[in-house]
């Protein structure tokens, strides 16, 4: 059962991954297994459970405990559900929480990329893909465009990125995708090679 925890101020410890922990400290590059993510709305929440994460807390506002949120909280078992008023939550996020919740989750265990090109036929690769809202437009239309799979290197925004999760409508937990290693601009990139080892050929979909 959920443990619903009324809170008045955002300085409290427990709020430091909502508000005041960047998303480099969020993930937690040291250590990976102990990396969050925020994930926003109901739609977004549930596919990240469907897809496997770990809820860690809840925050949301305390008219939507017994409605639209009510069943995402009952998905997620007896993690701390932390309640704060709209004129709070506002100064996390800068505009009113339309989509009424926030969750913080734990990031899952990413394939290899060989073990996420096993098996498919065609990937879409994102290198040096920097904006947040691309990444996450990216993946929805790589989604609806039936790829096998996603590439993301180490040159691109984070997929998990608060806004890039958002703007994917959840798409990042349906679609398998994985991290690789980018190479200075000018330099041959290591995943190409390893790519072409795999029997995959390159169609440049970029202005270069």
């Amino acid at each position: 059962m959920a443990n619903i925890i009324r809170i008045e101020t955002l300085q409290g410890p427990e709020m430091d991954v909502y508000a005041r922990l960047t998303e480099n400290q969020l993930r937690n590059r040291l250590e990976p297994e102990k990396g969050i993510f925020i994930a926003q709305s109901t739609k977004v929440i549930r596919c990240a459970l469907e897809g496997g994460c770990t809820p860690v807390s809840i925050l949301t506002e305390p008219r939507y405990l017994d409605n639209q949120v009510s069943e995402i909280i009952g998905l997620c078992g007896d993690i701390p559900v932390y309640t704060a008023e709209r004129n709070l939550l506002e100064q996390l996020t800068g505009y009113p929480l339309t989509r009424g919740i926030l969750c913080a989750m734990r990031r899952p265990r990413l394939p290899g990329l060989e073990e996420l090109c096993a098996g498919a036929r065609r990937i879409a690769v994102l290198d040096g893909v920097a904006d947040a809202t691309n990444i996450g437009a990216i993946i929805r239309s790589a989604a609806a465009l039936n790829m096998n799979g996603v590439v993301v290197t180490s040159a691109s925004c984070d997929p998990l990125n608060r806004r890039a999760v958002r703007v994917s409508m959840g798409t990042v937990f349906q679609i398998p995708w994985t991290e690789t290693e980018s190479a200075p601009d000018g330099a041959a990139q290591p995943w190409m090679d390893r790519l072409h080892r795999l029997g995959f050929r390159i169609c440049a979909m970029a202005l270069r």
